[in-house]
């Protein structure tokens, strides 16, 4: 099979596929742990994560989001959630995942005044192929060891893609874990909207 025609049959087949996750692990990265947490343990540990909040911050049921900035799964996944941003509370987690500057990227968004905007400046630019925002190099240490500490509590849920979304459904009860992009209606079905 010639290179051409082999490029052409690997595009067919991820556009067949559709979005999903990405899941390309590198290899300096940690490997994930050997047992897979339970969804009600993924959420829990969820909880110590260090993200950005996105809805009702008194709601009473929180979804936690994963995330890459170098994703096209997350990007379609955050603009797929807009018109849950006002009955939903969301924690997007990022984590240096796919790309070195993944690591720099979620610290720029997580020291942003307005993380909500950072986040909308980054998906959009990743989404039009301009490599996501622009990093900021006063960050500062303690951030970028936040986004770190996010990749920690990721590879203890064993988990091998991102975007990852842990959640609780509200009508449920039910904990759940969830790997790749959805569409609104589904996000809203799977967390019980």
């Amino acid at each position: 099979m010639n290179r051409r025609h082999f490029a052409l049959k690997t595009s067919s087949m991820l556009l067949a596929a559709g979005l999903a996750a990405c899941s390309e692990k590198p290899a300096q990265a940690a490997a994930p742990s050997a047992t897979k947490l339970n969804p009600q343990q993924a959420y829990e540990l969820s909880a110590k994560a260090q993200g950005f909040t996105v809805g009702p911050v008194m709601a009473a049921n929180t979804v936690y989001v994963y995330f890459d900035t170098t994703c096209p799964h997350c990007g379609h996944l955050w603009e797929q959630s807009k018109p849950l941003h006002g009955k939903l509370k969301m924690v997007w987690v990022p984590v240096p995942y796919l790309r070195p500057q993944s690591l720099t990227q979620g610290a720029t968004i997580l020291a942003a005044t307005d993380p909500v905007a950072a986040m909308e400046l980054n998906e959009t630019r990743l989404m039009a192929r301009q490599g996501g925002i622009e990093v900021n190099p006063n960050a500062g240490d303690a951030v970028l060891a936040k986004v770190k500490a996010n990749m920690a509590l990721f590879d203890q849920m064993g988990v091998d893609s991102v975007p990852l979304i842990v959640f609780r459904n509200s009508k449920t009860g039910e904990y759940g874990s969830q790997t790749g992009a959805l569409e609104t209606a589904q996000l809203a079905g799977m967390v019980g909207l």
